[in-house]
């Protein structure tokens, strides 16, 4: 379950989050099963973040830093990814995430994600 102060601070605007992040560095949020449904969450860092099980639908996460973010089942339909950083970013089990969206986004070639996201390239199978 999502920390519900982590949360508001995230919905509240992207550029507080964001500092939050640059003076937490060493934290790993917890946004797990949150409803981000329909946000606009351009240019968040939301890397290494726990997003398992969140929903995404609809969501901006455009420009995004999803580095090493955890997205286990999480629900992508109509999120949107352009130029979101996916580098080790844990996808398995995502829901309603399309080819499309993956390949939109840098750095999916890394993204642990299931084989039917293969996209043409190998998946990478050793999980830090």
């Amino acid at each position: 379950m999502a920390n519900k102060t982590q949360l508001e601070m995230l919905k509240s605007a992207v550029s507080t989050w964001n500092a939050w992040r640059t003076e937490h560095a060493d934290l790993q949020p917890d946004l797990a099963e949150a409803h981000l449904h329909g946000l606009d969450l351009m240019g968040a860092n939301l890397g290494k973040a726990d997003l398992r099980g969140a929903d995404l639908r609809g969501t901006n996460l455009s420009d995004a830093s999803l580095v090493g973010a955890h997205l286990e089942g999480a629900t992508f339909f109509k999120a949107v990814l352009a130029r979101a950083d996916l580098a080790g970013a844990y996808l398995v089990g995502a829901k309603f995430l399309t080819s499309d969206q993956l390949t939109a986004a840098k750095n999916w070639q890394s993204a642990y994600r299931d084989q039917d996201l293969a996209c043409g390239v190998s998946v990478p199978t050793d999980r830090p």
